[in-house]
C-alpha cells in the first residue's frame, strides 16, 4: 500500500434492494410481471386508496426466512411492520410500508474475499418492504418538461440487506454484492438482475484520517444498479472526500446520485436520519408471528449453498478452488457442469471446456428456448475425450453449433474434421515436414531445442489442426532423436 493510501481508512456500508420473484406482489394480489402496459397492475390496496386493507405476502415471508437462515441471521419471533412517510410524485399514498426497529432477520453475516483472504461482513439486518412506482422522463414519446408516472411497481416485494459499515475498498464492495446476487439465486427467491433493477444498492461511504477514532459525515449514492457503477462511484468519492480531507475543508454528510456518463455525483438532498421519517407502526397489519415450526420447515428445505457447493466441487472433482468459484456462480452453471461431468464421466474435461470455451457463449445458450445443446456440448466432449476431435477442431466446430444449431457428427462430418491418430499417416506427414525444413532441422540438431515446437506448429499447420497431439509429439521426438 502506498504511503499516501496508509493516511486514510475508508469506511463503507451497503443497503441492498433485491426484488423477489413472487407472482404477487407484498400486499395485494396484483400480479408481479415484468413489462406490463403501466398502470395495468395496480389496485385500490397497492395504491393506497381509502379503505383498502393490505394482507401479507405469505411467500415473501418465507423467502426473508431464507435469506436470513442462509446468513447465520437470528429470526424474529414477532416483527412489525411501519410506516415510513415522505413523499415521492410516484408513490400516491405518501408513505411506504416497510420495516424499521422489529425486522423479519438480524445479526448475520456475508463472507467475502478480500486480498485472497476470507472475511467476514456483518449483517445488520434484512427486512420487507414495498417499492415505490417509477417516474419517467427524458424519453422520446415524453413530452420536454413533463413527467409520466407508472404505477405498476408500487406495492412490489423488496428484501432491504443492510451491512455494517465493515467494508474497506470499493473491491471488497463489489465482492459483497457479487456473493449477494448469487446467493439470491441459489435460494431461488430474486433474479437478482441488476440491469433490470431486480437487485440495487445504496452505498454509505466514509473517509477519515487513519487515527480518527470517529466516523466522519458520511456520503449515500442512491440507486447504484451495475457492478462497474458502483466501483466507479466509490472510487470517485472516496478521492473527492480525501482532497477535502487534504485541504482542512468541511464534508458535510448528503444524499447522491451518481451519474456514470460524466463520471460524477450530484447532490440529491441532505442527508436524512430515520427521525426525518417519522415512522410509527402499520395500524392494518399485525404483529407478523413467525413459529419454529415454520422455520424448521424451511430450513429442511434449504438447497445447496454456494460455499457448501464449492467445498462439495473441490472435495467430489478435485478442482482448484478458482475453477470451483467460477462453475457455482449460478446455478445453471454448476447444474451443467455436473450434468455434462455425469454424461463424460471426466470432471477436469468438463470444467476445462467449460471455462474456456463454454462461458463466451453462456448468455446465448442459456437464452435459448429450446434447449438441446446440452446433449450437443456432452456428444462433442466426449469425440475430445475418446480422441476422435482435436481441441482446436471442438473449438470451432463449438461456435458452428451456437449459430447453425447442428450436432457435432454434422458439422465434423461437414468440415472433415476427424482427428487424425493414424500412426503411419501422421509418420509420413511429419517426415516431409522434415525433409522440407532442413535448415530449422540443422539448428535442431547444433541444439536449438525449441524448434521442436516450431516443427509441432508445422505439423498442425500441414493436418489443418486435426493431427493427435500426443501421437504427433511422440513421432515427431522420435524421429528427430533418431537424426
Amino acid at each position: 500500500m502506498a504511503e499516501r493510501e496508509k493516511k486514510y481508512r475508508v469506511t463503507i456500508g451497503l443497503e441492498a434492494h433485491a426484488q423477489l420473484n413472487t407472482k404477487s406482489k407484498l400486499f395485494c394480489s396484483c400480479p408481479t410481471k415484468f413489462g406490463a402496459p403501466p398502470n395495468t397492475q395496480t389496485c385500490p390496496v397497492c395504491l393506497g386508496l381509502p379503505g383498502a386493507l393490505p394482507v401479507l405476502n405469505k411467500k415473501a415471508v418465507e423467502s426473508a426466512i431464507k435469506l436470513g437462515l442462509a446468513m447465520k441471521c437470528r429470526i424474529a419471533k414477532e416483527s412489525i411492520f411501519a410506516r415510513k412517510n415522505y413523499f415521492y410524485p410516484d408513490l400516491p399514498k405518501g408513505y411506504q410500508i416497510t420495516q424499521f426497529d422489529r425486522p423479519i432477520c438480524e445479526s448475520g453475516f456475508l463472507e467475502i474475499k478480500s486480498n485472497g483472504k476470507k472475511k467476514k461482513i456483518s449483517i445488520g439486518r434484512i427486512h420487507l418492504e414495498e417499492d415505490a412506482g417509477k417516474s419517467i422522463h427524458n424519453e422520446p414519446f415524453v413530452p420536454s418538461e413533463a413527467t409520466l408516472i407508472d404505477l405498476n411497481r408500487c406495492g412490489i416485494p423488496l428484501l432491504e440487506i443492510v451491512t455494517e459499515p465493515e467494508l474497506r475498498s470499493p473491491d471488497e464492495a463489489v465482492d459483497f454484492v457479487q456473493r449477494l446476487q448469487q446467493m439470491l439465486r441459489f435460494l431461488q427467491i430474486s433474479n437478482a438482475n441488476l440491469e433490470q433493477g431486480s437487485l440495487r444498492c445504496d452505498a454509505n461511504i466514509s473517509v477519515n484520517t487513519a487515527n480518527a477514532r470517529e466516523l466522519s459525515a458520511k456520503t449515500e449514492i442512491k440507486n447504484l444498479n451495475s457492478l462497474k457503477a458502483l466501483a466507479r462511484a466509490l472510487v470517485h468519492e472516496i478521492e473527492r472526500q480525501k482532497k477535502l480531507i487534504f485541504s482542512g475543508k468541511v464534508l458535510n454528510s448528503a444524499t447522491v446520485l451518481w451519474d456514470d456518463k460524466n463520471q460524477t455525483t450530484r447532490t440529491m438532498r441532505s442527508k436524512e436520519t430515520a427521525h426525518d421519517y417519522r415512522y410509527f407502526s402499520e395500524p392494518d397489519l399485525l404483529p407478523l408471528k413467525i413459529s419454529a415450526d415454520l422455520i424448521k420447515k424451511i430450513e429442511s428445505q434449504m438447497p445447496e449453498l454456494p460455499s457448501a457447493k464449492i467445498a462439495r466441487f473441490l472435495q467430489e472433482y478435485q478442482l482448484t478452488e478458482a475453477d470451483a468459484e467460477i462453475l457455482t456462480l449460478t446455478p445453471p452453471r454448476a447444474d451443467l457442469f455436473e450434468w455434462i461431468t455425469k454424461q463424460i464421466g471426466d470432471a477436469s474435461l468438463a470444467s476445462k471446456w467449460m471455462i474456456q470455451e463454454f462461458l463466451r457463449y453462456e448468455n446465448n445458450l442459456f437464452s435459448q428456448k429450446k434447449r438441446t445443446w446440452e446433449i450437443d456440448i456432452a456428444e462433442l466432449l466426449t469425440l475430445v475425450k475418446n480422441q476422435k476431435l482435436s481441441w482446436r477442431a471442438a473449438k470451432e466446430i463449438f461456435s458452428e453449433m451456437v449459430v447453425a444449431k447442428k450436432s457435432p457428427h454434422e458439422i465434423m462430418k461437414q468440415k472433415q474434421l476427424f482427428q487424425l491418430s493414424d500412426e503411419a499417416k501422421l509418420e509420413e506427414i511429419i517426415r516431409r515436414i522434415i525433409d522440407e525444413n532442413q535448415e530449422a532441422l540443422a539448428q535442431y540438431r547444433a541444439g536449438k531445442k525449441p524448434l521442436f515446437h516450431y516443427f509441432v506448429g508445422q505439423i498442425m499447420q500441414k493436418t489443418g489442426g486435426r493431427a493427435d497431439p500426443k501421437m504427433a509429439n511422440k513421432i515427431l521426438r522420435a524421429i528427430l532423436d533418431s537424426m
